[in-house]
């Protein structure tokens, strides 16, 4: 049989997700409208037509609201209402602090996005005037449409695996930029040093001996040069031991000696620049040694929650990688569908269609850029390591027809891995090749044909 009522997946995926939505705000509650700041709190009490029944500002901290959802029971009681829906914007961390007031008190707790309030306040009189008690009636006007949404539910482990995947990105921003600030400088002051490896931020060779020089003779290349290629390096020896290595790349160690003979680079800068880069290299250092530290965490939360092995099975998905992108999205059980999980990453296709019209298709670009980051680190070693993803690049790259770009296929790489994740995560069981590759219904049909 057809679908004879014409409703599409997606009507059903809405339907649900309005009917979840409508049992946190139901008709016999009232909403509480909160404006969240440091010491300001707004607080209004509206029906579902946004009437606004009682309005306060309390001055006080986001930990003493308690007070304010008792008032405003108070006044939806005294109206009639059964109980109410506490609503409000998810800015810094009080929507948290006051999230938790109201799972104390058994009050549903639901929040509008910003931007839903800013185009809302747009609407409203078409100007961009924004007071606490208009944007506290908004938000309680936007809950009441049911344009709202339940926030991630609160649990230790995988709030402390989001911490340390917050921690972990900060890290690498920190190493990046130190590593771009090595570059920049070598490239004034001595730019041979740069050629001597084909990736020298990825040689630990190149590391230490860049540290001999730049530390033990102040920069100096002369007097480093003087000492001899033997002791310079046996220095280079002692040193990437002390990083935890075992045997440097005499290739790269020769190379880096001849270099401090080339007279190329702005000299004047160079004592001072080199200084800089030893300072630097040591920063970059203790950067890699905390960054390992928070991955080693990281993979044992998710031993923790027990999910190593089935995120792993995705063939060329590492720990630490699934562990990032886990770190971005929570539990990815409270995602309804795969594709609900892409949207939140912003990886899903944007159409533009109109009639006879069609346009160009481009990603929403919306939702969570810290997934999307995640997921997009993931593709490199996952196409490489994983023959589907290699298979589907190479044809997303080569077909005739609306053939893509190698960028544009790896955004669908992205997607396709938060979409393997979800499924071997929602459903308990490990990565299929043939089900990736065909989907579950050829899989079915299989022995049948058989």
């Amino acid at each position: 049989m057809g679908n004879a009522s014409g409703v599409s997946r997606g009507d059903r995926n809405r339907n649900a997700r309005l009917a979840r939505l409508r049992a946190l705000v139901p008709t016999q509650n009232a909403i509480v409208g909160v404006d969240l700041a440091d010491r300001k709190q707004t607080v209004v009490v509206c029906d579902h037509d946004s009437k606004v029944l009682a309005r306060r500002t309390f001055r006080c901290r986001a930990w003493d609201l308690g007070a304010a959802l008792d008032w405003a029971v108070d006044r939806a009681a005294a109206r009639g209402f059964a109980g109410v829906t506490v609503a409000c914007e998810p800015t810094g961390h009080r929507w948290r602090v006051l999230g938790q007031l109201a799972a104390q008190r058994s009050m549903p707790f639901v929040c509008v996005q910003p931007m839903q309030t800013s185009w809302a306040r747009r609407s409203e009189d078409l100007t961009v005037d924004k007071t606490d008690d208009t944007d506290a009636v908004l938000i309680a006007r936007l809950t009441a449409q049911l344009r709202c949404y339940l926030p991630e539910p609160v649990d230790e482990t995988w709030g402390r695996l989001r911490h340390l995947g917050a921690r972990r990105e900060q890290l690498i921003t920190e190493a990046g930029s130190q590593i771009q600030q090595i570059r920049a400088l070598l490239e004034c002051v001595w730019p041979a040093a740069l050629d001597t490896a084909r990736q020298p931020f990825r040689s630990k060779t190149w590391a230490a001996a860049m540290t001999v020089i730049c530390d033990r003779d102040g920069g100096q290349l002369a007097r480093t040069r003087r000492l001899g290629l033997a002791r310079f390096e046996r220095a280079v020896r002692r040193e990437i031991s002390h990083r935890g290595g075992q045997r440097p790349s005499l290739r790269i160690l020769r190379a880096l000696f001849a270099a401090l003979a080339d007279p190329a680079g702005v000299t004047a800068h160079r004592l001072g620049a080199l200084e800089r880069v030893a300072l630097l290299l040591e920063d970059w250092q203790h950067a890699g040694q905390r960054l390992a530290d928070t991955e080693a965490r990281m993979a044992a939360v998710l031993d923790q929650l027990e999910l190593t092995a089935l995120a792993t099975s995705i063939s060329g998905l590492s720990p630490i990688g699934a562990a990032a992108i886990l770190a971005e999205t929570g539990d990815p059980r409270r995602f309804p569908t795969a594709r609900a999980l892409v949207k939140h990453a912003g990886l899903a296709p944007r159409e533009n269609t109109s009639g006879a019209f069609t346009g160009r298709t481009k990603l929403t670009g919306q939702g969570r850029p810290g997934l999307r980051l995640a997921a997009w680190r993931t593709v490199w070693g996952a196409q490489k390591a994983n023959p589907v993803y290699a298979a589907r690049y190479h044809h997303l790259t080569t077909r005739e027809h609306n053939k893509l770009t190698p960028t544009q296929a790896q955004t669908v790489i992205a997607a396709a891995i938060l979409r393997h994740l979800h499924a071997v995560i929602t459903t308990g069981t490990a990565w299929d090749p043939s089900i990736a590759t065909h989907g579950t219904r050829h899989r079915q049909a299989a022995p049948i044909a058989a």
